[in-house]
């Protein structure tokens, strides 16, 4: 079976950081794309970061371009989120999520929707 466990979430201050990892299993990783997706309390998913299977291309939404990093490392199985220069409406659930049905992030923004597999999600909390 596909499995993404997420990690490395936790309370930190604003303006600090945090490192995210998603370890996937049951697929090949170079033939999936992956996006970071999180949901604050009370609100809907909305995506964060996106790395394309095809060409290792990148995507950011506005909310957080400058500030995240996406990487993926294919030998350990595993993508990354850098979460830098925290603030406190960065606080949510964020999931991991991939799928085979495209092979490049869209450059109009990551739809929750066409991720087929997800993982558990990991709690970050920014605060004060």
């Amino acid at each position: 079976q596909v499995q993404l466990v997420e990690s490395g979430g936790g309370l930190v201050q604003p303006g600090g950081s945090l490192r995210l990892s998603c370890v996937v299993s049951g697929f090949t990783l170079d033939d999936y794309i992956i996006s970071w997706i999180r949901q604050a309390p009370g609100k809907e998913r909305e995506g964060v970061s996106c790395i394309s299977s095809s060409d290792g291309s990148t995507f950011n939404e506005d909310s957080v371009k400058g500030r995240f990093t996406i990487s993926r490392d294919n030998a350990k199985n595993t993508v990354y989120l850098q979460m830098n220069g925290l603030k406190p409406e960065d606080t949510a659930v964020y999931y991991c999520a991939a799928t085979e049905t495209y092979s490049v992030c869209s450059n109009y923004g990551i739809s929750p929707i066409v991720f087929d597999y997800w993982g558990q999600g990991t709690q970050v909390t920014v605060s004060s």
